[in-house]
């Protein structure tokens, strides 16, 4: 650890082990940020400055800058009007340490919250309170537990309907057995899914937005986004359902009473418009009440299933008998034991999908997770209890009501018979209660099997029933429109999708969406006044039925990719069983409409798609970025292990741009024809001293990424920090990489300035071409007429002052400009527009395969003919050949390329190439080398050794006479260049290669000089490194 100088200070008391809160102070008037105040010590009763760690030196022995472990550091929030605490940074341990005799404030509210320093004084209290006048305190927000905030709002969600109006008549036909099968069936999704639930939250702190929030921090804001928009929508039309099944239910009461207000369909709008605005009322006056409401509701259900259950061991009455009720009997709960098929609905799946709707609900508590004290805890412990004792209740009333009423009964008392009478079929006749006409006809009104309001009739006071249903439908409702406004309000603060921003704000303590509230209730009044639900309804189930699939999919997605990441706290799940989960809970929504499933999964389809394509700027480290890297590293480690073949052989660059920013034709030429199919990195070499540098590049690389990524380049980018440019660029040619996904081509550009640079300069872009063939690299120098290197234009937009690279055309490395732009503004900045980013029409790609390099120089533009930009480009191959054989020499080089299948037929033998350039092109070239002559007069080599020592880029006379054809070959190639490419899209040569040691730096970019100069069209020299890299064998 790092220590700090000590000033002189007067003795120091320390009183306890410090704490983070006291180690670190905030930087004031330009002062180190652990730099001690003078005269002051730990127990001082004034209000103290210093930093416990300069002072108090108990816990280590010594003055450190470094902390101990603490809860702030990997919060990722703070309070309002807290300072944000953190570790000292590497650079604060790692660097030089400079002592300053200023003073290093650390805010009073830290010291007082420190156990290692005793509270600040009287004095201390004044300070803070002047400091803020008229400061309120915040009230916070309320926060409920794992009971009332998850389990009874869970319960209440789950419980509906179907409790008390359609599990008496699915005992009936599926008999106790089988509906008890129903249940745990159904119980079994929710319990999974429950466990995934437990799980993910508990992976983490969460955060308001409910299942739309665990989904998305999970699986990422594809998939996330598209739920948290159906199932916001979902819950909002599912308030209109729960309330217009109150609604229905009161109509029929003023039915009962001939009490009707207008007519039964308006009735029901009237009376739904209503209730949905009380409830939003409740809604609005915030959580607090919201919550007693519900558990109003909660009681008022016990209370009416209590009232069922006493009713059930009350002896029955003649009425009640005549209904079929006879109190618990052993036959009839052995005749309801078994199914009794009616009706067309009278299947298992069939029924199952009628009562599958009645155990959802499991999400209505982490709906809420933004206003739960702690989520991680009442999440799990909430939800996994609603489970259990809704499906406690499930069963009991299957098996209670099945044992004590029968299928089939008149309700009339005109039908009791005494015991043992003749012509009295059926169970209740051993009652006394003769049923025969009406079983037989299929026309009986009670029992089981017929009437729905059973359990009203079974319990003890039947409206206690009534108002169990009102308070199942209303609590349900409630539940619904306090949750799709707080997924939704999640959602736009996220900004997945367009125009929704506006109903994110938050109001209050809690940080109510009123605007979502709103929006639902509107929604809402808009299902409620159609009064049509029939067809909805199966889609809101089967939106309900998608989350629970993805919740499930999440938790298996999360466990299969073994990130580190990935440490629940809750151990009780399984990822097969979670698997399980996902895959039953999509064949239930099969199971309960098929056409309902097929419009969910276009909607979520639909969805997806849009976010895949906007590609949000999120970074939610979701499962999916660790299966990416997971299938990235198997699929590198499994190309280590498989032998190359040219048939699979790839152009992969390390392209040479320096920031790419500078260099945007070099990076777009490369992308062009790398793009889906090979590697491609872009190098930098940061020249200078590495303290300097290394904080240059790290704040950099980042920007130069998105950079790419803007301009839709698929590209790495990377960068080293070296003393001079061509030890960096050896760093680059032999680091870059992994396993088989190395580069093994050089492209840089053109160094148009080689002539005024410094010498060194000139020997070093030499030398990197040396350095690359030497590494088996291809090499591929990109010229253009106008140069590569924009930096200027960029530069003189953020300063004027910019001094330009000392190798400004290199395609290489950067130093220091006194302009850096941060990573942002680089992100952000106008993209330059390219030759190679405009379609070329019918213009020509002209291959000079002068030399066989192994194919490099033909398979670059045949790549690059294939794109759409270059697509309608004609290639044309010209060949070195003689006069006498010309014929012959053009059918063999035809007959190759088309083995090699690459699309190429017109090839044209370039017989004049042998031929003496014209005198003032070679006089042209003279002139070139001769500020780089030695003119040494043909001495020894010994002489000219020493004559040359200081300069090797210098030309001997003996140098430029032995290479004299070799010069003059140059100078006509581009004689014919000029002749036949003057309008072509883009040139490809086979440059010369000079021999280390033997060609000075000079003379070998003369030849590059003299064979690309004057040419208007891009001119690209690509050399490989003499090994195949076109075959014509499939094997």
């Amino acid at each position: 650890m790092a220590e700090l100088p000590i000033p002189d200070l007067p003795p120091a008391r320390c009183s306890g082990r410090f704490t983070i809160s006291t180690l670190l102070g905030m930087e004031e008037g330009g002062r180190g940020p652990y730099t001690p105040t003078e005269g002051s010590s730990c127990d001082s009763v004034q209000p103290t400055h210093l930093s416990s760690s300069t002072l108090c030196t108990r816990t280590f022995g010594y003055n450190t800058v470094d902390v101990v472990p603490a809860y702030e550091h990997y919060a990722d929030s703070k309070g309002v009007g807290e300072p944000r605490k953190g570790r000292p940074s590497l650079a604060d341990l790692h660097s030089i340490l400079k002592p300053d005799p200023g003073r290093l404030r650390t805010p009073v509210s830290d010291l007082q919250q420190s156990n290692g320093l005793p509270e600040a004084g009287p004095e201390a209290g004044l300070e803070e309170a002047e400091g803020e006048p008229g400061r309120d305190s915040v009230p916070e927000p309320v926060r409920f537990g794992w009971v009332k905030g998850v389990m009874i709002r869970c319960m209440l969600n789950i419980w509906g309907v179907i409790l008390y109006l359609r599990l008496p008549w699915i005992t009936a036909q599926a008999g106790i057995a089988l509906t008890w099968l129903i249940i745990l069936m159904s119980v079994t999704v929710t319990t999974i899914t429950g466990l995934s639930i437990s799980a993910i939250s508990t992976n983490g702190k969460v955060k308001s937005g409910g299942t739309y929030f665990l989904i998305s921090r999970s699986l990422g804001p594809e998939l996330g986004g598209s739920i948290g928009l159906i199932f916001a929508f979902a819950n909002a039309v599912a308030v209109a359902m729960h309330t217009v099944g109150f609604a229905e239910t009161v109509r029929d009461l003023l039915q009962e009473h001939n009490s009707l207000i207008v007519d039964p369909t308006n009735d029901i709008r009237i009376i739904g418009v209503i209730t949905v605005t009380v409830l939003l009322g409740i809604s609005l006056a915030g959580m607090e009440w919201e919550a007693k409401a519900q558990i109003l509701f909660f009681l008022v259900i016990l209370v009416s299933f209590i009232n069922y259950l006493v009713g059930t061991v009350i002896p029955a009455t003649a009425e009640k008998q005549a209904k079929g009720f006879f109190s618990y009997r052993a036959d009839i709960f052995a005749q309801n034991f078994v199914p009794n098929w009616r009706g067309p609905e009278g299947s298992f799946f069939g029924l199952f999908s009628i009562f599958f709707p009645s155990a959802t609900g499991i999400l209505a508590g982490a709906n809420i997770s933004g206003d739960l004290k702690d989520p991680a805890v009442a999440i799990p412990k909430g939800t996994l209890m609603a489970i259990f004792w809704t499906t406690m209740s499930y069963l009991v009333l299957s098996a209670t009501i099945g044992a004590c009423v029968v299928r089939d009964a008149s309700g009339s008392l005109n039908d009791s018979v005494a015991v043992g009478s003749l012509g009295c079929e059926g169970l209740a006749c051993s009652f006394g209660w003769n049923f025969t006409a009406c079983t037989q006809q299929r026309s009986c009104r009670y029992g089981l099997s017929n009437y729905y309001q059973s359990m009203s009739m079974v319990s003890g006071f039947g409206p206690l029933i009534t108002a169990g249903i009102f308070g199942a439908t209303l609590s349900s409702a409630l539940a619904c429109l306090v949750s799709a406004p707080k997924v939704f309000q999640c959602l736009c603060k996220d900004q997945l999708y367009p125009l929704i921003g506006f109903f994110g704000k938050g109001y209050g303590r809690n940080s109510e969406p009123i605007r979502g509230y709103m929006l639902t209730y509107v929604i809402a009044v808009g299902f409620i006044l159609i009064a049509e639900l029939n067809a909805i309804a199966p889609i809101i189930s089967n939106f309900f039925l998608c989350s629970y699939a993805l919740i499930n999919f999440s938790c298996f997605h999360a466990s299969i990719t073994n990130s580190p990441g990935w440490r629940p706290s809750f151990r009780y799940y399984s990822k097969w069983a979670a698997l399980f989960g996902a895959a039953v809970s999509v064949v239930i929504m099969f199971l309960l409409t098929w056409w309902a499933a097929l419009i969910a999964f276009g909607i979520v389809l639909f969805l997806l798609g849009y976010v895949l394509y906007k590609k949000p700027d999120v970074n939610w480290g979701s499962s999916m970025q660790a299966s990416s890297y997971n299938m990235a590293l198997n699929y590198s480690v499994g190309l280590s292990e498989v032998d190359e073949h040219i048939k699979n052989y790839r152009p992969q660059c390390l392209v040479l741009t320096g920031p790419p920013n500078f260099r945007p034709a070099l990076v777009d030429f490369v992308g062009t024809f790398t793009k889906n199919l090979s590697l491609m990195l872009c190098g930098n070499v940061l020249i200078g001293p590495q303290k300097q540098k290394m904080p240059e590049s790290r704040l950099m690389a980042d920007g130069h990424t998105k950079w790419l990524m803007k301009r839709k380049i698929k590209a790495f980018y990377t960068d080293v920090v070296a003393e001079d440019l061509r030890s960096g660029v050896q760093m680059l040619i032999q680091a870059a990489g992994l396993g088989k996904m190395r580069p093994n081509i050089l492209v840089l550009g053109y160094k148009r300035d080689w002539r005024t640079a410094s010498p060194q300069s000139l020997e070093d872009y030499v030398g990197i071409l040396h350095d690359a063939f030497d590494f088996k690299y291809g090499v591929c120098l990109m010229r253009m007429k106008e140069g590569l290197n924009v930096s200027r234009v960029l530069q003189a937009h953020v300063n004027p002052t910019f001094e330009a690279a000392e190798h400004p055309e290199n395609g290489t490395g950067s130093r220091a400009a006194p302009g850096t732009v941060d990573p942002t503004t680089l992100a952000s900045e106008q993209q330059a527009s390219t030759i190679f980013q405009n379609k070329q029409g019918k213009k020509t790609i002209d291959i000079y395969w002068l030399f066989d390099d192994g194919g490099l120089t033909l398979l670059i533009p045949y790549l690059l003919g294939r794109k759409k930009r270059w697509g309608k480009c004609k290639i044309r191959v010209f060949v070195g050949g003689q006069i006498n054989r010309m014929d012959e020499e053009r059918k063999a080089i035809v007959s190759l390329l088309s083995k090699f299948r690459l699309g190429f037929h017109e090839v044209h033998i370039l017989p004049d190439i042998n031929q003496k350039p014209r005198p003032e092109h070679i006089k042209r070239f003279d002139d070139l080398i001769a500020p780089f002559r030695l003119n040494d007069g043909f001495k020894d080599e010994a002489t000219v050794n020493e004559m040359r020592q200081g300069c090797p880029w210098k030309i001997s006379d003996e140098e430029v006479d032995k290479n004299r054809a070799k010069s003059l070959r140059q100078v006509r190639l581009n004689e014919i260049l000029l002749d036949y490419s003057r309008d072509a899209a883009l040139i490809a040569i086979t440059p010369p290669i000079g021999r280390k040691g033997r060609c000075p730096s000079s003379l070998y970019m003369a030849w590059l000089e003299t064979l690309s100069q004057d040419l208007r069209p891009p001119i690209i020299l690509t050399r490989g490194n003499q090994e195949n890299v076109l075959t014509f064998y499939c094997q």
